[in-house]
């Protein structure tokens, strides 16, 4: 008899979610970490002063707080709290006033002018039918659930992010549609790079864009309190380099990368198997910055000190020159930025007075550029006197982030590039992409549907399809 029925490699959400979503049906799961603590890109650390708490990777949790695996686990009861900005999000624009992206959709009516009607319209439905919609967005390419309701959001969906732009009248909302868009790390004239921005901005408007109350390394915590309430166990400082030293079980499911699929010894990939890994393509990496502050960021506009999140980039031409500029493999010297103010609406990320940011910038794959010195000034065109409440300031170029955490290959934070051709069909081209060529071993980690983001989806549906095909156990949302 083996020791377990199930070993799960990682405890990123994507682990620990397949491993809870097994547990919950009955098997006796382990989860095997390497780090010193559970989490992966969920981790918290003092990485600037005493008493100043930084997420390692992700921040801002809209698509945890509207997971729809989430939102059926009773984490409140294992500590989990979330504390929401006034707005979701601010998009400052040089010489003239930040557009505010409102949790109120009735708002975005002043906000947007001329494109407010068109603006709602293309969100209404993806605001008011999320539950619906989730789980064909979120999953594995499978007949809809809704396909009717799909139908009428596909067509904005495939458009690529600058023809959505072109169909609007004012550049303030070309700004603010190229911001959200550009979270899915692609050039803005690719198709379906709408998507992200449509899903981000329904999301914003559906549930908020949150922060996790004492760091995002409370989510992880939850999560793994839960799995153990349930009977599971985790082993952390135990990297694993060859699956024949992990202990006896029936199952494998793997939360990596196909680069680490491929360095791991002791599997039994197919050669056909391997040669399609091998053609897997990772996408652009970040540099990331994370400072801690005398007090909040000063803004030229103060209305941007309502929202926790900041896309700096300014016009939409900037920003789409700037990603096309990254993907190509050149640099940029005004990047599209992501910047977090976490503490402005959780108090308990800083000492009394204090505050922290955080921030990353997109860069060429695998890229050492040393990018604060261009990130702290495009910052400063928007918030003249940043640099002057800055305490202390943390780095982390492509090549530490992948040490902090493996999956992030060459600083891809998404497991992989999300265009058409990697969307679904990742990390090979299978209608059911969580198997392996082994049928005792499976893929959880974002380089399967629905790919980067904090939702545990990935997990959840590679999870199902191990109780599908062994157990004969069908689960659904």
């Amino acid at each position: 008899m083996n020791e377990f029925d199930a070993v799960v490699v990682g405890s990123g959400p994507n682990g620990l979610a397949a491993a809870i979503t097994l547990q919950q049906q009955g098997l006796d799961v382990l989860i095997v970490e390497g780090g010193q603590t559970i989490g992966g890109g969920l981790r918290s650390k003092e990485l600037t002063l005493p008493g100043f708490i930084h997420d390692v990777c992700a921040t801002v949790h809209p698509l945890a707080i509207g997971s729809t695996f989430f939102n059926r686990l009773p984490l409140k009861d294992f500590g989990l709290s979330f504390s929401f900005s006034e707005s979701p999000l601010a998009h400052p624009i040089e010489n003239t006033q930040a557009v505010i992206l409102h949790r109120d959709l009735d708002q975005m009516t002043d906000e947007l002018g001329p494109d407010a009607v068109r603006y709602r319209q293309s969100l209404e439905s993806l605001v008011r039918h999320w539950d619906e919609l989730s789980t064909d967005l979120l999953g594995p390419l499978r007949w809809p659930k809704n396909p009717a309701l799909l139908a009428r959001l596909g067509p904005r969906f495939l458009r690529s992010a600058d023809q959505t732009a072109r169909r609007f009248q004012s550049d303030r909302t070309r700004a603010l549609f190229a911001g959200l868009a550009a979270h899915g790390m692609l050039p803005l004239h690719y198709l379906t790079t709408s998507a992200i921005g449509w899903v981000l901005a329904g999301l914003a408007h559906r549930v908020g864009w949150p922060v996790i109350h004492g760091g995002s390394q409370q989510l992880a915590n939850a999560l793994g309190k839960y799995f153990k309430s349930l009977g599971g166990q985790i082993v952390t400082e135990m990297p694993v380099t060859d699956v024949r030293e992990l202990p006896a079980r029936d199952y494998l499911l793997l939360d990596l990368t196909p680069q680490q699929l491929l360095k791991l010894k002791g599997l039994d990939f197919s050669a056909g198997y391997i040669r399609q890994l091998e053609r897997y393509r990772y996408g652009m990496g970040v540099f990331k910055m994370d400072w801690a502050l005398s007090e909040p960021i000063p803004f030229r506009d103060p209305r941007c000190r309502s929202a926790a999140t900041i896309h700096i980039g300014g016009t939409f031409h900037e920003i789409k020159q700037s990603e096309y500029d990254i993907h190509a493999g050149r640099g940029s010297e005004k990047p599209y930025i992501i910047l977090v103010q976490p503490s402005l609406s959780d108090p308990s990320r800083a000492p009394a007075g204090g505050h922290t940011a955080w921030a990353y910038c997109h860069v060429p794959h695998g890229s050492l550029l040393d990018m604060s010195a261009i990130i702290e000034r495009q910052i400063e065109r928007f918030a003249p006197g940043f640099k002057e409440v800055i305490l202390v300031r943390s780095t982390m170029n492509t090549s530490q982030m992948e040490q902090y955490n493996p999956n992030y290959v060459g600083g891809d934070i998404n497991g992989g590039q999300m265009d058409w051709r990697q969307l679904f069909t990742r990390p090979v081209r299978s209608l059911v992409p969580y198997r392996t060529s082994d049928p005792n071993v499976y893929l959880t980690s974002s380089s399967t549907p629905p790919g980067g983001g904090v939702h545990g989806l990935c997990g959840y549906h590679s999870a199902r399809t191990l109780l599908r095909d062994h157990l004969n156990q069908k689960i659904d949302f």
